[in-house]
C-alpha cells in the first residue's frame, strides 16, 4: 500500500494542475484583437485542457501602456503574455521587418502565411528571448487624405504617414515626403493640415477611428504594406507549465494563432467595406472612394521596387548581407 501511495503521489506531480495565464495588451478590451483573436486563443486553451488552463486579461494599458515596452514586459515576466507591435522596435526584428514593404502579398492573411512559410529559416532567431504565440501581418490597404493621391502625379510632394517607418525609401520612392506620426495622431494631423496622407487599415475610416470626418479621399488598391504585430510568451512562464499544457500552447501557436490575428483585422476591413457601401448608398460617405487605376499601381509598384534596393543597402551597412534574399523568399 506504501509503495502504491508513493506511486500515485509521484504520477500526480506529472499531471497538469490549474493554471491561469495573465495578457497583458495596450489596446482596449472591444479591440478586434481581443474579441477575435484573443477570444479564439481563450477558447482553445480552456476547452483543450477541460479548464485547467486559463487567461486573464489586462487590457488598455493596465500592465503598462502604449506597445513600445510590451515585447520588453514579455522578457521581463510582468505579464505572462503581451501583444505589440514589431515595427515599433524595429531595430529588434530586422529581418522580421522585410515582411512590411509591399511585394506579393495581397492581405493580411496572405502576407502572414507567406512570412510563416520562411519564418524558421530566416526570423525566429530575433524572437529568442520569447516563446513566440502568433505574429499576424494586417495590411495598411488604404490612403486616407486630404489631397488625391491616387496617381504618381498627385503623390509628388505629398506629406504621408506610412503603415511602418522602415518604408520610408519606398515612400520616397513615390514621389513623396515621409511623415512619422503614431495612428493615434493620425485624425489630428489630417484635420491641421500637418500631413496629406496616412497609409492606413481600411477599417479606420470608420468609427472609432472616423478619419472619413477629416480626410477628402479614402483610396484604395494600393500596393499594400504590412505591420507585423505579436503575441509572445515568457520563456520561464511557459517551462513551468505542465507538459500537457505545453502541448496545447505548442498545438494552436505560429501559424494557427497568427491566421485568428491577421483575420482579426482583415475582417474588420471587411466590415468597413460593407460600412461604406452603406454610407455611399445614402450619400453619407464623407470622402470621396477611389480605386487606383492598375496603369497607375502598375507605377507604384514599380517605385516601391526601387525603393526596396535602398532598403537593401541599409540592411547590408547594418551587417545584414541577405536582406534581398529574405524579401525574395517572402514574395515568391
Amino acid at each position: 500500500m506504501a509503495i502504491g501511495f508513493a506511486c500515485a503521489v509521484g504520477l500526480n506531480t506529472t499531471a497538469a494542475t490549474a493554471e491561469e495565464l495573465s495578457v497583458a495588451t495596450f489596446v482596449p478590451p472591444n479591440h478586434e484583437t481581443v474579441t477575435g483573436a484573443l477570444a479564439w486563443f481563450s477558447n482553445e486553451i480552456e476547452t483543450r485542457s477541460g479548464g485547467s488552463l486559463t487567461m486573464k486579461l489586462y487590457p488598455a494599458g493596465q500592465l503598462g501602456a502604449g506597445p513600445a515596452q510590451q515585447y520588453k514586459r514579455a522578457v521581463e515576466g510582468v505579464a505572462d503574455i503581451t501583444f505589440g507591435i514589431a515595427s515599433v522596435t524595429p531595430t529588434l526584428f530586422p529581418k522580421t521587418m522585410l515582411a512590411v514593404p509591399p511585394g506579393k502579398a495581397v492581405d493580411a492573411l496572405d502576407s502572414t502565411e507567406r512570412m510563416w512559410a520562411v519564418f524558421d529559416q530566416y526570423m525566429a532567431d530575433e524572437w529568442s528571448d520569447v516563446v513566440v504565440l502568433a505574429i499576424g501581418n494586417p495590411a495598411g490597404g488604404m490612403i486616407i487624405s486630404t489631397k488625391n493621391v491616387s496617381t504618381m502625379e498627385g503623390m509628388r510632394g505629398a506629406k504621408i504617414v506610412p503603415f511602418s517607418s522602415m518604408t520610408t525609401p519606398v515612400i520616397q520612392g513615390l514621389g513623396a515626403v515621409s511623415v512619422a506620426l503614431d495612428a493615434t495622431e493620425h485624425y489630428t494631423a489630417l484635420s491641421t493640415g500637418t500631413i496629406d496622407a496616412a497609409i492606413s487599415t481600411i477599417n479606420n475610416i470608420m468609427p472609432p477611428w472616423n478619419l472619413d470626418e477629416v480626410a477628402n479621399y479614402a483610396i484604395v488598391n494600393v500596393p499594400p504594406t504590412f505591420n507585423p504585430v505579436y503575441f509572445v510568451m515568457n520563456k520561464e512562464r511557459y517551462m513551468g507549465l505542465s507538459d500537457e499544457h505545453r502541448a496545447i500552447l505548442d498545438e494552436i501557436s505560429g501559424l494557427p494563432f497568427s491566421l485568428e490575428l491577421a483575420r482579426s483585422f482583415h475582417h474588420a476591413d471587411e466590415i468597413a467595406l460593407e460600412w461604406k457601401d452603406e454610407k455611399i448608398a445614402s450619400g453619407e460617405l464623407n470622402v470621396e472612394w477611389i480605386e487606383v487605376s492598375a496603369e497607375e499601381r502598375a507605377k507604384m509598384e514599380a517605385a516601391a521596387a526601387e525603393g526596396m534596393q535602398q532598403i537593401y543597402a541599409e540592411y547590408a551597412e547594418r551587417g545584414i548581407d541577405n536582406a534581398q534574399e529574405i524579401y525574395e523568399a517572402l514574395n515568391q
